[in-house]
């Protein structure tokens, strides 16, 4: 499987690592960490040292409960973040995380060559539409309401049946509409409880009958270090364990805060095919 970033035609049939940059104060990891230029490119360039290919960034945090961002905050956020990235890292390949159909067409504009979008165009009529203007390769996340109301709609017939059908209403919205490149993110933490989110994880493999990439970001969530009973400090041996269980699933992208050790994943990952 490839995707087109803008004439940067990237396989995925080894897997690859989405790095996590965050400018919102409210982030449950990473939040307030990264205030000046100098910190957001130290962590970016580390990022791409340990072998990034995608760096996703972020202006509104999604976790349960979060902050209502309004959009100008989230652009005013954002635009002056990919200029300071682009003019250091002028072959960056950068995804913005926004469920926002003008954040996502102005981002775009300014240099960004991937939408990931946590409600697969249903918070934003729009979204749909303008990604197939802008022919860029489009992330669609499973999710139900919306992040202040996401974790009081977790009740399904069976969750993994209930999204195969979710994602394949979007799938054939987005090819209807001419968008060429998807890829789709099960949305783990959204919308679903901590079992429902190590059931996805055992039958991630299901979703391949949708024949597209699959990106899972689990990196240092609840599902980790609640179960651990520790914080999400603590919690990158686990998310670790739950990426390589991902590769052997069928991931195709790994969204994380860790580079280095996603990365680490894959090559044993790589290495254990040849036999």
């Amino acid at each position: 499987m490839t995707i087109n970033c803008k004439g940067n035609l990237i396989d995925l049939s080894i897997p690859k690592v989405m790095g996590i940059l965050n400018t919102t104060p409210d982030s449950f990891y990473d939040g307030g960490k990264y205030k000046n230029d100098k910190a957001i490119l130290d962590q970016v360039e580390k990022m791409l040292f340990d072998g990034a290919t995608f760096i996703d960034i972020g202006a509104y945090s999604t976790q349960p409960g979060a902050t209502f961002v309004s959009e100008n905050e989230e652009i005013n956020r954002l635009l002056p973040m990919i200029d300071l990235l682009l003019a250091k890292f002028p072959e960056i390949v950068l995804s913005v995380d926004t469920f926002r159909s003008n954040v996502a067409k102005k981002a775009v504009n300014n240099g960004v060559v991937l939408v990931n979008d946590i409600a697969a165009g249903l918070l934003d009529e729009n979204m749909l539409s303008t990604v197939a203007e802008l022919q860029v390769p489009y992330i669609m996340m499973h999710m139900k309401g919306n992040p202040q109301t996401m974790q009081s709609l977790t009740e399904y017939d069976d969750v993994v049946k209930d999204m195969l059908f979710y994602f394949s209403e979007r799938i054939q919205k987005a090819r209807s509409l001419g968008i060429h490149d998807l890829v789709i993110d099960p949305g783990f933490g959204f919308a679903k409880t901590l079992a429902h989110n190590y059931e996805i994880v055992k039958k991630l493999n299901y979703f391949s009958i949708l024949e597209l990439p699959i990106l899972v970001g689990i990196s240092r969530k609840s599902m980790v270090y609640k179960l651990l009973e520790t914080s999400p400090k603590e919690a990158l041996n686990g998310t670790t364990v739950i990426n390589t269980i991902a590769l052997q699933k069928g991931a195709s992208i790994l969204r994380v805060h860790d580079v280095k050790e996603a990365i680490e994943c894959i090559t044993i990952f790589e290495e254990l095919k040849r036999y």
